[in-house]
């Protein structure tokens, strides 16, 4: 074992990373705050420079895939696809597998340079995770409680408020709502039965409100949906925590590029267009169980060294200072110092351990459970 393969495995070096995050996390965040002032005045101005605070954050995560355990993503789709990524603004439709499939969309959305950028329709909980819920506030992410009836006016106000977004944007859509998993999938499935819908393999059945409203009020502004199907070589099932200890995953996403004009303009039948979308996302998981690969021509786009860059920027601006502190506590000899920052590091290790616990598909929402509640 290689000298930064054994740092890899080290939880100081973990809590060092998680450090480095947290604080110019909130760093970033308290400049975000200061930026309000610019919304009545210019607010593009004020949507430019928070694409570009958040790109400071969401980097670090992404340097953690591309540089920290070097996971490799591979595109499946076609060059007049790749030539439109980063040029426009589109609605991105990925599957919720994977703990880690947020990451792997960040990481194209990082090549293309949308990462600062991105918007997501995302559950209202998350608005209160620091950090993420914060950075996401600042950038005007929609969020919903999942209630339609309670979301319609919110989701809608909050989508419309983009039509003007002075930067292209890939909007990510769950549609599944929730991610996969066995129990989640039978109940699902019963529901798709019951509803005269074909059933899906390897996906829950598409919930299609958020869909449709998306591509409703965002129309003359967005113009593809890319169907994004992401899956890993050898059937692992990463997580955060694995790329933290610099795991290579291998990752495969196939891409189908639809212009917007081909979504029906009415609600139902647009529903209906989801629907067998889903049905074609889970012919194409089924095809990759049996060859190992997508259809489709391979593309691998290069990792940019900006992610690297901003987090080594983070790392001197903000590890110099804490060696420093933490050579004068024990120099102090005092005790009560010295107990004082030990309990200072394990609340730091526990809030980390918190945030990473987010992304666990053992602890996601129980979304998609309430029909298996009602059963029991």
């Amino acid at each position: 074992m290689g000298l930064l393969a054994f740092l890899k495995t080290q939880f100081v070096v973990h809590l060092l990373i998680g450090f480095v995050f947290v604080v110019s996390g909130l760093v970033i965040n308290s400049i975000q705050l200061c930026t309000l002032v610019l919304w009545p005045v210019n607010k593009q101005l004020y949507r430019r420079l928070n694409c570009r605070l958040a790109y400071s954050l969401w980097s670090q995560l992404v340097m953690l895939l591309e540089w920290w355990s070097c996971t490799e993503c591979t595109l499946f789709t076609d060059q007049a696809t790749v030539d439109t990524f980063g040029k426009e603004h589109a609605v991105i439709i990925l599957n919720h597998n994977f703990e880690i499939d947020f990451l792997c969309g960040w990481t194209m959305c990082e090549r293309f340079g949308v990462l600062g950028s991105s918007k997501v329709l995302a559950k209202r909980e998350l608005l209160y995770v620091p950090l993420i819920g914060w950075t996401w506030y600042f950038l005007e992410i929609v969020f919903c409680k999942r209630k339609w009836e309670e979301d319609r006016d919110t989701v809608i106000k909050g989508l419309k408020s983009l039509a003007n977004y002075p930067e292209y944007m890939w909007f990510l859509l769950y549609c599944e709502g929730t991610r996969f998993t066995e129990k989640k999938h039978r109940v699902s499935m019963e529901v798709a039965a019951s509803k005269g819908l074909p059933v899906l393999k390897y996906h829950l059945l598409p919930r299609t409100k958020g869909f449709t409203t998306a591509v409703q009020c965002l129309r003359g502004t967005v113009t593809a949906v890319y169907d994004v199907t992401l899956n890993f070589r050898g059937n692992k099932n990463p997580s955060l925590l694995g790329i933290l200890y610099g795991k290579k995953y291998e990752a495969d996403m196939c891409v189908r590029r639809f212009p917007l004009e081909e979504i029906p303009l009415d609600e139902k039948e647009a529903a209906q267009w989801l629907h067998k979308l889903y049905q074609e996302k889970d012919a194409l998981q089924e095809i990759y169980n049996q060859k190992g690969v997508f259809p489709g021509q391979q593309f691998k786009p290069t990792r940019r060294p900006w992610t690297l860059l901003n987090f080594l920027f983070w790392a001197t601006l903000l590890l110099s200072p804490l060696f420093s502190f933490v050579l004068g506590v024990f120099a102090s000899g005092s005790p009560l110092l010295i107990l004082m920052f030990l309990g200072f590091v394990g609340a730091a290790s526990f809030g980390v351990r918190r945030l990473i616990g987010v992304t666990e598909i053992e602890k996601g929402s129980s979304y998609g459970n309430q029909e298996f509640k009602k059963k029991e």
